[in-house]
């Protein structure tokens, strides 16, 4: 038999970044999840929540058969679970639903997994939610797969040169993918067309020698949350910049904790104008568990707050109007969503919290980090530390492919 893997929990490629316990659609109306039935909670089965109602709710979605732990769930945008399992040496791609007391199944077919164990995982909901991608990822290429949405089962979208992980949608129309790509030992952001093709293009290379990762991006504002070790080499801190912008990268002080990771899941949409003001939702996983994190580019300290009771750690999404909901499932209440209000970012208060489907949310903030914050530049930028407070410019609506994150001036940088 073939060997075959999914990639882990934690992707090396992403700095060992956590995965999310839930996936969400890039519009907010469901999510799904791997969920544990059975006394000792050792059998799995995928089970999806809508969140786009008055209350939420979860609809289970068993097969049958249990799922392994390692079976991959998204959620789509007519309400029915992607699931990729490995079954004899192939990737298998099914869309579930609900069929009264039943579960209905509709396979997509299958990708032979090849002979070097490549291993192949899902991508983040794509916006629209009626298509949904894969990487398969080898040794010196990655094949980027078209698993659901299309007319003949898992089509082959493009190949790319080098070892890709992440995977960063840029538009709402769902055709510029951004993917971290691996060549001759360092790893640089790129872009992916998908109307082209697959043709690929620079995005972000801050210094030649520095490793730059794209984390999350919101294609209202263009505010994009990176990774990388160019300012402090063989060390990876957090930054931020704006596609389109004439300011460098920025790499927080305060986004510097020791001994946690850091990572950003969700970025409020709806700013377009104004991405330094975006709030961001942070998940920071340390010594002593998980908690959440807002921030936003404009301020110089993170406020941390409690994790609500049975959060989905890693999962939740903002609303336009600076809302953070969280999915949380605890026994007394197996699907509801806290709800916490993003901090004023001028007189610096935090909203009250709320809960929907009785899942108790954090009560409040717990603390700020790093009042006196200062920030650095990508390497050559011509920024100062504080510049991040001038508002930037955000790039048009109108525009077709994205601008390059690479030393400032950025403005005329665009990709051919």
């Amino acid at each position: 038999m073939t060997a075959c893997v999914i990639e882990p929990s934690a992707d090396p490629g992403n700095s060992g970044a956590p995965r999310a316990e839930c996936s969400i659609t890039a519009e907010g109306a469901y999510a799904a999840r791997l969920a544990r039935s059975g006394e000792g909670g050792d059998s799995w089965y995928p089970e999806r929540w809508t969140l786009d109602g008055p209350e939420p709710y979860a609809v289970p979605l068993p097969g049958n058969q249990p799922e392994e732990p390692c079976t991959e769930v998204q959620p789509m945008g007519d309400g029915r679970v992607l699931v990729h399992r490995v079954a004899a040496g192939r990737h298998v791609f099914a869309l579930l639903y609900p069929t009264g007391p039943g579960t209905g199944e509709l396979p997509l077919g299958a990708v032979e997994c090849p002979a070097d164990g490549t291993g192949l995982r899902l991508l983040p909901p794509a916006p629209g939610g009626e298509r949904a991608y894969a990487l398969a990822a080898g040794a010196r290429s990655t094949v980027l797969w078209q698993v659901a949405g299309g007319a003949f089962g898992p089509e082959r979208v493009a190949e790319i040169p080098g070892r890709c992980s992440g995977g960063v949608w840029l538009d709402r129309a769902g055709r510029m993918l951004a993917v971290d790509r691996e060549t001759g030992g360092r790893t640089k952001a790129v872009v992916v067309d998908l109307e082209r093709e697959g043709e690929v293009s620079p995005l972000l290379q801050i210094a030649a020698d520095s490793d730059d990762r794209l984390l999350l991006a919101d294609p209202d504002s263009g505010l994009v949350l990176i990774r990388s070790d160019a300012p402090s080499p063989g060390r990876e801190r957090l930054g931020w910049g704006v596609l389109g912008s004439t300011l460098p990268v920025r790499f927080p002080e305060c986004l510097r904790l020791p001994d946690c990771v850091v990572t950003p899941f969700a970025v409020q949409p709806g700013q377009v104008l104004t991405p330094e003001r975006c709030a961001v939702a942070l998940r920071v996983d340390g010594a002593f568990g998980s908690w959440v994190g807002v921030w936003r580019p404009a301020e110089r300290h993170v406020r941390h707050l409690p994790a609500p009771e049975g959060w989905l750690t890693g999962a939740g999404l903002w609303t336009p109007e600076g809302e953070l909901r969280l999915p949380c499932s605890t026994p007394q209440s197996p699907c509801g969503v806290a709800r916490l209000a993003a901090p004023d970012p001028d007189g610096g208060r935090t909203g009250g919290v709320g809960d929907t489907g009785a899942a108790k949310g954090a009560g409040g903030a717990a603390g700020t980090a790093g009042a006196a914050d200062t920030e650095e530049s990508a390497p050559g930028g011509p920024g100062e530390p504080g510049a991040a407070d001038t508002p930037t410019s955000a790039p048009t609506s109108a525009r077709s492919r994205p601008v390059p994150l690479q030393q400032a001036p950025l403005a005329r940088l665009v990709t051919k």
